[in-house]
């Protein structure tokens, strides 16, 4: 009986053991191309968390970039440098690149590796990365041009002068940032500080020939393959990837990241932010519509949203609320235009001073802002010119309205009596004897009491 049951024992470890291995290992791909943005980010580090909870072999981060903003780049960085399961950035498909902010993603990675064709660099943040000034042309006045440019420099060293600190500052700041990564991942620092500095690239052979990458793969499948049995250092430790058999699972963006996209786009939020405050400008001027108000505080709240998570300039933003303000204080106040080519005026520049940045891909077209800004001001000019016109329009309800209107004696009266005057039946004083069905017209009113003439009488009057 007792080896009867250990019979049974071990029979259960060995269908456990064989059943637990049953089970492949798997790879997570999170592919990503465009700017990197809000986004992304958000994207990339779920992708990481779950990735930690279903004990995914490795995540390989097939990028393609034009590079994006410093702080969705931050993000991701410290995502991967926290991530307990090994992440492989890898710049592919052939004609990808991972440019400015994509360099330093692939610095972090614990693996980096490209497909053939692709490009990486360009590193130097692209809001400082300005020429400089050329140098004049030799000739025969190259003396006096000289002087000129010793003259030019004296007077703009003052001004300039904090601007070049600031310069130096973020430039520093960045090469220190990709050495530190090079150093912690055993790539070339040199190089890196280069990409920062002087803006160089390099194609994915000679990436890998100078030792900014660790290898060249064709697609995703055949660096899976190649990383097998490769041993790197994370968060929690040294892990050996176990990459021959292991499943390749693609996680495409959800509908959060999609919608997130949408709405960073700082056009789509300069647009949502408008509409939001035209929508509550609708509802409070005419109360009880209800629909306009509950779209425009939806599109305002979700406007808001969208620039908070951006590099917005916010005195670009207080110059387009003015102009709003402008817009609105315009169909209340005859100012004869003067609000609404002000309020036209600041909106232009402050939506193109809002976003504070240079990345390609966060910039505001200048045609959209135009279009927003002819539509504005024709929208707002249509209203005070309706506006205008009703309130040239004569009085057509009220006591204003009684005096001159025609009405019928309903009685004889010698100084007072009764009249149907629009329909309704008014005491009415008058200093003439009246007969009953005289024509009369108001020519002044005492509380309830109208006074009134003869037709005939204020005929002769005017």
């Amino acid at each position: 009986m007792v080896k009867l049951s250990r019979f049974i024992a071990v029979a259960l470890v060995s269908f456990a053991t064989a059943t637990a291995g049953a089970d492949p290992p798997t790879v997570m791909v999170l592919p990503f191309s465009g700017a990197i943005g809000p986004a992304t980010a958000e994207f990339v580090t779920r992708g990481l968390e779950r990735a930690d909870k279903e004990g995914a072999q490795l995540v390989v981060l097939q990028i393609d970039t034009p590079g994006g903003l410093d702080t969705s780049m931050r993000v991701i960085i410290k995502a991967i440098l926290a991530s307990r399961v090994p992440v492989a950035v890898f710049v592919g498909p052939s004609g990808a690149r991972a440019a400015s902010a994509g360099t330093y993603i692939l610095y972090a990675s614990h693996i980096a590796a490209m497909a053939p064709g692709t490009n990486l660099g360009a590193a130097t943040p692209i809001q400082i990365g300005m020429p400089s000034p050329s140098s004049p042309s030799p000739g025969p006045d190259k003396d006096k041009d000289k002087e000129k440019d010793k003259d030019k420099a004296k007077a703009g060293e003052e001004s300039h002068g904090s601007q070049d600190t600031l310069t130096r500052k973020q430039v520093h700041d960045a090469s220190a940032y990709i050495r530190g990564l090079a150093q912690m991942r055993g790539r070339n620092a040199e190089w890196g500080e280069r990409a920062v500095r002087e803006a160089v690239s390099l194609s994915a052979d000679e990436a890998l020939a100078q030792h900014v990458i660790d290898l060249s793969a064709r697609d995703v499948t055949d660096l899976v393959a190649k990383l097998d049995g490769r041993k790197v250092t994370t968060s929690a430790g040294e892990r050996s990837l176990a990459t021959s058999d292991a499943v390749v699972i693609t996680l495409a963006p959800d509908w959060k990241s999609q919608f997130l996209a949408i709405i960073t786009d700082p056009s789509v939020a300069l647009i949502l932010m408008m509409l939001g405050v035209y929508g509550l400008f609708f509802e409070f001027s005419n109360p009880g519509w209800v629909l306009p108000g509950v779209v425009g505080g939806i599109c305002l709240l979700v406007g808001l949203f969208a620039l908070q998570m951006l590099p917005v300039n916010y005195a670009g933003l207080a110059l387009i609320l003015l102009g709003i303000t402008f817009f609105i204080a315009e169909a209340f106040v005859p100012s004869y235009g003067s609000l609404g080519v002000g309020g036209v005026i600041a909106f232009a520049i402050g939506a193109v001073m809002l976003i504070d940045t240079d990345v390609p891909g966060f910039g505001i077209p200048l045609a959209l802002i135009a279009a927003l800004a002819v539509v504005s001001g024709v929208f707002v000019f249509l209203i005070a010119a309706v506006a205008l016109r009703a309130r040239r329009r004569p009085i057509v309800t009220g006591s204003e309205e009684l005096i001159g209107s025609a009405g019928e004696m309903l009685e004889d009266a010698q100084t007072e009596g009764w009249a149907r005057i629009h329909s309704e039946s008014w005491r009415v004083h008058s200093a003439l004897p009246l007969r009953r069905g005289q024509q009369v017209r108001v020519t002044a009113r005492n509380g309830l009491v109208l006074t009134v003439a003869p037709v005939n009488e204020t005929n002769k009057g005017g």
